[in-house]
């Protein structure tokens, strides 16, 4: 029993992306397709590096760290190198995440003090508007 192969548009549904993105990636050399005459054809491997390149996006991750992870399963088996690049990498990431998230705070508090000053700044106006209207 032969493994099984995918076509791009069997991909490109399945994924839901366009044969153009599929090609990107093909581009990049995070998947690497066989060639039947001009056709792609897509191993159980490519599907899967296809699906935690999507899952590396999820998290943030560039294409390139997404690559370079994976990348990684390629080679010999030397699982401590890979688990610290991994690692790094998360790491880096995280802290990334981390400091989008502080200013993100204090943004938020500053929007939330303008927001405030706002409302009594509103206030203020209508209640001399009211003042205003009564004889």
């Amino acid at each position: 029993m032969s493994a099984p192969t995918f076509t791009i548009s069997q991909l490109a549904k399945e994924f839901d992306l366009t044969t153009r993105a599929i090609r990107f990636y093909e581009d990049m050399g995070l998947i690497t397709p066989e060639r039947a005459g001009l056709q792609r054809v897509y191993s159980a491997r490519d599907r899967a590096r296809l699906t935690l390149t999507l899952r590396a996006k999820r998290l943030g991750l560039s294409l390139t760290e997404a690559k370079d992870i994976l990348d990684m399963y390629d080679s010999p088996r030397d699982t401590v190198p890979q688990l610290q690049k991994f690692l790094g990498v998360l790491g880096a990431h995280r802290a990334q995440l981390e400091a989008q998230m502080d200013e993100l705070q204090a943004n938020l508090a500053e929007v939330r003090e303008h927001e405030k000053k706002g409302r009594a700044t509103l206030a203020r106006a209508q209640k001399a508007a009211k003042a205003a209207q009564m004889p």
